[in-house]
């Protein structure tokens, strides 16, 4: 007989497997001494959940394991019909820290929704024993310090994840309506003795959606001091997404509307309210220049940068190892950790969870499924004021360089066109960006290197950069996927008249300007080639800097180097001659030299000239 721990080694799995396999009874033979497995010498391995043509055996995961719970932000729901992480211990940070109202901003589809959700099912005062839904969980671990406060308190919920209109009307009766209906599932109050009459008469106007933007501003505030009233315990108030309406407000031009109606809003619930235990937000933006939170010394902001809080949105590394564990995949570990890894929140590795519960419940396919779950509109707005700078950095972070910025946890929308190097600021926050070693400085911002995180932020950063700042249409997009294939089949003559074309067809003359902006076009044009090449830009190589080089991944390609020049109004004899001479310095300065350090001997060196929309390429 041997232990479950022997038998993994020798079926290649984990121990952990080997038990829950002892226990479904699909080990014949196998018996429990005392509280450990016994497994006769020639037990067969059991047909266990491994991918299939990257699917899932469908009766293993339909009868054994639980699903995945994709889209599923009720706490109640999660825990008991899907696989769950247990973020419980976030109550017992919250508890312990005793901030009175604590902002968390973290990227979209990082679970703000379901842990809020979980704060409210934990606290709040209801008819039914909710405790059973965390007994078996770590926060009941933590002993009746923690226990004590479960089921105590009236709970004010918002979410406003979907309040997405185009108009500050639309908008407004979207945040009526979730009040209104706040408001009815506390109908309790309608009959309380412990309420004034005009108390009760305001409670009805709101309830039948009479009351005006005046009165809604001040909602949560009277909910709170009603509730307080009527339970002698004051309640907590959540608003999850708090920012989503003002990003549309934003975007939409209804700005102005929104922000004046939030900070009433806001500063009724969360500033010198003294029926308020405690006041939780979740959004991706700190919006502070607005003054939404004008005056509110007591709010603590938990950002992507602070290092508590850290583990509780998204998944970490030991989590992820486990689930993968349970479904038994352990080989696509580092898969899944090139595509939905590489995010620092504090100083803790984080997975993308809509990420990686995705990839589990598609059968293992990697794609870009965060991406997929919402318009870009960050990226859309970010680009609109990139400056060359900007433009250049955008380019290195393509090809996984790293580059250095700063960063401003207050930043927000507005602040683009005043400075718009605060674009960085606004792809952190939303989860395109991850930082390394930061440095914090004494205005309060931070520097930082910032690369993209991974495969799967890499894919957007593909299509939206290029999309945006070469301004490639359909039209434009048909032109680049020529110009790869040219580069693929080594033709020059059609190299040349498809960067021609391009520039075109796609650019303005007054866009057409210094040797800095034909640079960043052919670095987004042989970007589309990065699943077959490393591509390098301004590096060091022989004696000088090379502007472009390209290391093949595979053997069956050919390194390649460019060189750009620009000059004005030059007539095709001179923009010859000009392409002759980036040509003639790729040889003259061993531009080569990287290439053939690292084993390539088969290069291609290209010298390009610009003037206008012109170019010309020679080649050896």
């Amino acid at each position: 007989m041997k232990s479950c721990k022997e038998i993994a080694v020798i079926w290649g799995v984990s121990d952990r497997r080997v038990t829950e396999w002892c226990k479904e009874g699909k080990i014949p033979g196998a018996v429990k001494s005392g509280r450990r497995w016994q497994i006769p010498d020639g037990a067969e391995r059991p047909a266990d959940m491994r991918i299939v043509s990257r699917r899932y055996v469908k009766d293993e995961i339909s009868d054994e394991k639980k699903p995945l719970p994709v889209g599923i932000s009720a706490y109640v729901r999660a825990q008991s019909e899907y696989y769950y992480v247990d973020k419980t211990l976030l109550i017992k940070d919250i508890l312990d820290k005793k901030a009175l109202v604590s902002l968390f901003t973290r990227p979209r589809r990082f679970g703000k929704t379901l842990n809020m959700d979980m704060l409210r099912v934990f606290f709040e005062i209801s008819d039914e024993d909710t405790s059973r839904y965390f007994k078996d969980k770590e926060i009941w671990k933590c002993g009746d310090k923690y226990k004590k406060h479960q089921g105590k308190y009236p709970v004010i919920f918002l979410t406003f994840k979907d309040v997405k209109y185009d108009t500050w009307e639309g908008t407004f009766s979207k945040i009526s309506a979730l009040l209104q209906e706040e408001f009815g599932r506390h109908s309790e109050l309608k009959f309380s003795d412990k309420l004034e009459a005009y108390e009760k008469e305001y409670f009805e106007k709101v309830l039948n959606g009479r009351a005006d933007e005046v009165e809604m501003a001040s909602s949560l505030q009277r909910l709170s001091k009603m509730l307080d009233a009527h339970y002698g315990k004051a309640p907590i108030i959540i608003i999850d997404e708090y920012d989503t309406p003002i990003q549309e407000g934003y975007s939409k031009e209804f700005y102005d509307e929104i922000i004046g109606f939030m900070r009433n809003f806001f500063s009724g619930a969360f500033k010198d309210n003294s029926n308020l235990s405690y006041g939780f937000l979740t959004g991706i933006l700190r919006i502070a220049q607005e003054s939404i939170f004008s005056g509110l010394n007591n709010l603590t902001v938990n950002s992507v940068m602070d290092e508590e809080y850290d583990s509780f949105f998204g998944f970490t590394e030991s989590e992820v190892g486990e689930m993968l564990d349970y479904y038994g995949v352990t080989d696509k570990k580092e898969e899944l950790r090139s595509w939905y890894d590489g995010y620092f929140f504090g100083n803790k590795e984080i997975y993308n969870p809509w990420s990686v519960i995705n990839y589990l419940s598609k059968g293992c396919v990697p794609q870009a499924y965060w991406v997929n779950t919402g318009k870009n509109e960050v990226l859309e707005d970010v680009l609109k004021v990139a400056t060359d700078d900007i433009t250049e950095k955008l380019y290195s972070l393509l090809q996984g360089e790293r580059v250095i910025v700063r960063i401003d946890q207050n930043v927000v929308y507005r602040s683009l066109s005043e400075d718009p190097a605060n674009i960085y600021s606004l792809l952190l926050v939303a989860g395109y960006l991850k930082t390394m070693n930061k440095k914090l400085q004494a205005d309060g911002t931070w520097m930082c290197d910032v690369s993209i995180p991974n495969r799967e932020i890499a894919a957007v950063y593909k299509s939206e950069i290029l999309s945006h700042l070469m301004q490639i249409g359909a039209m434009g997009r048909t032109t680049a996927n020529k110009i790869a294939e040219s580069l693929y089949l080594q033709d020059t003559k059609k190299l040349q008249d498809g960067i021609g074309d391009y520039l075109k067809n796609s650019i303005s003359f007054y866009d057409a300007g210094a040797e800095g902006f034909y640079h960043g076009l052919v670095l987004g044009l042989v970007a589309l080639m990065d699943n077959h090449y490393h591509i390098r830009s301004n590096r060091e190589s022989g004696d000088g800097r090379y502007d472009i080089s390209m290391f093949p991944r595979e053997d069956t390609f050919p390194g390649m180097i460019m060189e750009l020049k620009w000059a004005k109004n030059l007539n095709d004899e001179e923009l010859d001659s000009l392409s002759a001479e980036a040509l003639d310095q790729i040889n003259k300065n061993g531009y080569d030299t990287e290439m053939h350090s690292e084993g390539i001997t088969d290069i291609i060196k290209f010298g390009i000239a610009f003037s206008g929309k012109n170019v010309k390429i020679q080649t050896k």
